[in-house]
């Protein structure tokens, strides 16, 4: 990846003490750096439960060496006592994706949306003044062709998209003049990072690209997909600790109205990219029902410095480089540690993770 660039102020030198929730998974590592490229005057803690990680994709470099401070734990069970101080948090932490959320419904309400409704209010209580999340434009489930704007109603068709829906609405209710919250109804997330997942759609195609020489679409193809990569999560964070819009309570799509892709043209354009890869689309196949357009006019107005620039394209070719200089080519990752589900479940019947997802060391 090459230098992330920001246009952000130091904020006239204040220390500014930032904690990253869930810093250990995908994003965490980019934006690490990212905020650091940023800002002098940041010190960074990361809180994760470390179930990830050890899936790590970089080539000679720990990302987490960036983070000034490191704390493991569950968030059911912490006090949070490492709140004390934070001006900042930025909650990237919960069970990830819809596979994960179907097989872990109960720990996904229990993690997304209890446990964090609680922290939220602990952080409020301990002085906390922007509170930023990393919330889902999966929230509009099934949709019609129209692109969906924030005042659409919203169609959440799995326990993940449930849990954000249920976050925003308590982080809208906590927010006032002293605590600032900040929704970010992410784009489906793609890119290369430290720790890579292939459990997301443009990952995937480019990981299937290198192992197998072809693109596989178990669907028919013609879901739509809003695109995001993880460097322009990173900026839409930084501009949400930035941000001085007046509102004390915003949830925004992030994305770009152009990077709205159905699944096949995703396919191929991966395959036209990197150039000798087959695309097979399953036709017989059902439609996913999760299916939606994404306008992102709104963020276009209002964070104009920190607008998406990193195409699938790019995104590609980086996800390519990023997995040639660690010699990948696995014909069989959807059952690897590269896949989140597998790796909880790998946890798990290694006896190191209960059927709740509690830390029990063998």
């Amino acid at each position: 990846m090459g230098k992330i660039i920001c246009a952000l102020e130091n904020l006239g030198g204040v220390i500014m003490n930032v904690l990253v929730t869930g810093n250990l998974g995908y994003i965490g590592p980019v934006l690490g750096k990212f905020l650091k490229d940023c800002y002098s005057n940041l010190n960074l803690t990361g809180f994760d439960t470390g179930y990830f990680s050890s899936c790590l994709t970089s080539y000679i470099f720990n990302p987490d060496t960036i983070y000034d401070f490191q704390i493991y734990g569950d968030i059911r069970t912490s006090n949070f006592d490492f709140l004390d101080g934070i001006d900042i948090v930025v909650h990237l932490a919960g069970i990830s994706n819809d596979p994960m959320g179907n097989n872990f419904e109960k720990v996904t309400s229990q993690i997304n949306s209890d446990s964090s409704y609680k922290f939220a209010k602990i952080a409020k209580e301990k002085g906390v003044s922007k509170f930023i999340f990393a919330s889902s434009c999966s929230m509009y489930g099934s949709a019609n062709s129209d692109p969906k704007k924030e005042s659409d109603s919203l169609n959440p068709l799995t326990a993940y998209a449930r849990s954000k829906l249920f976050m925003e609405e308590k982080l809208k209710l906590l927010s006032d003049n002293s605590f600032e919250s900040t929704c970010l109804r992410y784009s489906t997330a793609c890119g290369m990072s430290s720790r890579l997942r292939l459990d997301l759609v443009l990952n995937d195609f480019v990981a299937s690209s290198i192992s197998n020489k072809s693109i596989e679409i178990l669907s028919d193809g013609s879901p739509w997909r809003p695109l995001i990569d993880v460097q322009d999560m990173s900026r839409s964070i930084a501009w949400a600790i930035s941000r001085n819009s007046g509102e004390n309570f915003l949830a925004i799509n992030v994305g770009k109205n152009e990077w709205n892709y159905q699944v096949k043209e995703i396919a191929n354009t991966v395959a036209d990219v990197l150039g000798g890869v087959k695309v097979k689309i399953n036709s017989d196949a059902s439609p996913d029902k999760r299916s939606y357009k994404v306008d992102f006019s709104l963020y276009e107005s209002i964070a104009k410095d920190f607008l998406p620039s990193v195409s699938i394209e790019q995104s590609a070719i980086e996800i390519y480089d990023g997995l040639k200089k660690i010699n990948f080519s696995d014909k069989d990752f959807r059952n690897s540690s590269l896949i989140r589900l597998k790796t909880l479940n790998m946890l798990k019947e290694s006896s190191f993770l209960t059927e709740d997802l509690y830390w029990n060391f063998p």
